[in-house]
């Protein structure tokens, strides 16, 4: 009887897990592990929203495994060559992940499981096309998405057919030392403030190909045109189940394709959503093959000489919401209350923090790893950067989004503001976006009192747009 370690980390399903695959194909006894490694994780250890999501993703995921998932705390260099030894184990194999720390972590507990005669495997699982490769004609790593996705992705050939879930696994007894789930401490402490995200999701593997199915009986057909929209249901919301490895790109992939060529979805929306699937492939890319700088370092070296302000009281205003502008407000309560946000308003509110408050972007990209239940360390970082002007590929730092007409674009009806805003739910559409250019008489009428029912803007528009341009000609000088 072959043993097999099963060490779940991202990948917590059962259909399209080349690990858990690759054991049941041995016929092996398996024993499934799960280790919270914080130790090794440092900075980057998950943060509150996203350790919430896990504890309910873990939960559901040792129901599909009849109760056989074994959880440990501590560092997995430590436990896992011990537990293989314990039960004579044949083999340890696990899915890549791509984290810095994490590569070289499992590239030592790999050199010590084959030091001690135990077989240890890797597999591709996460992700569609690993870093290494995908290179540009020169033999280095792609700094443009286009080029990235079209030539080396889309380039590189048919992707193979997700793998099915195993019929029947069988399983080792639980050995010494394993922990509870909830002693994992995964959920808040004090103050219950998850309870309110319960209602949004449906978390695990049956959950993410739910979300999966809904959009592609509803949002999918009018993707293109309506994903920049707040106030519809027309994006996946697939990304925490994502990141949690619930469903694999693959997977979500395959399915749109067959769904396209089954002439259920329009050509021009597959294109766009595909591409976004793409851009998470190029963020790990950037980590890849960036990781000294893509985390807490501008790409753009030039950037290092830009006048970052710091104020507290500005950066609190902005984490609860209070900032006066109401789509910047709506965007930032949504975050609070549901653990996620809106893309386009992702970008509306990361906008607002580095040109109109010349806050730096680590300080949202701080925030956002906290409350995001899709927080991930390539992802996240990326889209920081590239807001702020200085990562790969980015937005120019001139373009700065203006807060109003965002909001009359993108939510004209101002559906999604008022939801977030209730208190400025009577407001007429026209002052919406712009409260404070609303007369007495008006403002009256629909309850708002700036200044006590609803903050007055945290700066001027234009002149804070004036003062970012300004701080931009450093950088310019600089470089």
């Amino acid at each position: 009887m072959k043993k097999i370690i099963v060490w779940f980390r991202q990948d917590l399903r059962r259909a399209d897990n080349p690990a858990l695959h690759y054991a049941y194909e041995e016929s092996a006894h398996i024993l499934p592990v799960y280790i919270l490694d914080d130790e090794n994780a440092g900075d980057w250890k998950r943060g509150a929203a996203s350790r919430w999501w896990l504890h309910h993703s873990l939960k559901q995921f040792d129901k599909d495994l009849s109760g056989h998932l074994a959880f440990f705390k501590g560092k997995a260099d430590d436990i896992l060559p011990k537990l293989a030894k314990e039960i004579s184990a044949d083999a340890v194999v696990w899915n890549r992940c791509y984290e810095p720390w994490r590569i070289k972590r499992d590239k030592d507990i790999k050199s010590t499981l084959e030091d001690d005669g135990i077989e240890a495997k890797s597999f591709k699982g996460m992700l569609i096309w690993e870093p290494w490769t995908i290179e540009t004609k020169t033999g280095g790593p792609y700094k443009v998405f286009t080029p990235f996705y079209k030539n080396g992705c889309l380039g590189s050939g048919e992707l193979a057919d997700p793998l099915q879930a195993p019929e029947r696994l069988t399983y080792l007894d639980k050995p010494s030392g394993v922990c509870t789930l909830d002693e994992l401490s995964l959920l808040p402490d004090d103050v219950r403030w998850d309870q309110k995200m319960e209602q949004h999701w449906t978390i695990g593997e049956n959950g993410a190909w739910d979300a999966l199915m809904d959009f592609i009986d509803a949002g999918a057909s009018s993707y293109d045109e309506d994903r920049n929209r707040p106030d519809k249901d027309n994006t996946s919301r697939l990304s925490p189940h994502l990141h949690n490895g619930e469903i694999s790109p693959r997977q979500i992939w395959h399915e749109i394709r067959k769904r396209q060529n089954a002439g259920a979805l329009p050509d021009k929306h597959v294109k766009t959503y595909l591409s976004e699937i793409g851009w998470r492939e190029f963020s790990y890319n950037l980590l890849y093959h960036f990781k000294e700088r893509i985390t807490d370092k501008p790409l753009m070296e030039k950037f290092e000489a830009f006048p970052w302000d710091k104020n507290k009281e500005a950066l609190e205003r902005w984490q609860k919401g209070q900032t006066g502008y109401p789509i910047v407000d709506a965007g930032m309560r949504q975050l609070w209350e549901e653990g996620w946000m809106h893309n386009r308003v992702r970008m509306i509110v990361g906008s607002f923090l580095v040109k109109h408050l010349l806050l730096h972007w680590s300080e949202g990209e701080k925030w956002f790893w906290d409350t995001l239940v899709d927080a991930d360390l390539a992802s996240n970082s990326a889209s920081w950067q590239w807001i702020a002007g200085c990562g790969a590929d980015a937005a120019p730092y001139f373009r700065i989004f203006n807060p109003i007409t965002q909001g009359e674009k993108f939510d004209p009806n101002g559906d999604y503001t008022r939801k977030w805003v209730p208190e400025l739910k009577d407001m007429p559409t026209k002052y919406l976006f712009k409260p404070w250019e609303a007369d007495a008489e008006t403002l009256k009428k629909a309850g708002v009192e700036l200044g006590e029912t609803y903050p007055d803007p945290i700066v001027d528009h234009s002149e804070a747009r004036e003062k970012a341009l300004s701080a931009y000609d450093k950088v310019k000088k600089a470089g």
